[in-house]
């Protein structure tokens, strides 16, 4: 049976998705909290070298508990180094890279990643020029443990946004 009628789509945002229920200011989560599991790793190795120092004769332990050990170990100490305090946050981070830029800006997002082998927190920041077309765009690289100023480009804005004019 065909039913004329037709049935008009719901375009709908996932819950989780749903801006207005945010609840701001959004606090990054630090990176400290990896120093905890570093400690975990290190109790575990600790346990799986003393089980082996104590139980070398049982036929049950084997030097596989020291070799794993000492690789848990080894992870626990990366962990316990890569948990960098993140110091500087988004705002402060915006701040610095209105500073460097060298034009008023107007809008700019912060994106926070990771550089380096100990995953050193670094606020990545696109910055527009403030002009209804903006004329200037920045990428400033500031790092997220003592804001220190790590790179910045400066261009012409390539992108054409004429379209979007009022």
């Amino acid at each position: 049976m065909t039913d004329d009628t037709e049935i008009e789509p719901v375009d709908e945002l996932p819950a989780d998705l749903d801006l207005s229920t945010l609840e701001l200011p959004y606090l990054f989560p630090n990176n400290n909290r990896r120093r905890l599991v570093g400690v975990l790793y290190l109790a575990v190795a600790a346990v799986s070298v003393l089980v082996w120092f104590a139980a070398d004769d049982s036929p049950r332990v084997n030097a596989g508990f020291l070799v794993g050990g000492i690789g848990v170990a080894l992870l626990g100490l990366y962990s316990f180094i890569a948990g960098h305090d993140l110091d500087v946050d988004e705002l402060d981070a915006l701040a610095i890279a209105a500073k460097t830029v060298g034009f008023p800006v107007g809008h700019a997002s912060a994106q926070l990643a990771w550089r380096g082998w100990t995953s050193r927190p670094t606020w990545r920041i696109l910055a527009y020029s403030h002009e209804p077309q903006p004329t200037k765009r920045a990428l400033v690289l500031v790092d997220g443990v003592n804001g220190e100023l790590i790179d910045t480009i400066v261009e012409d804005n390539p992108e054409d946004w004429s379209q979007y004019q009022r």
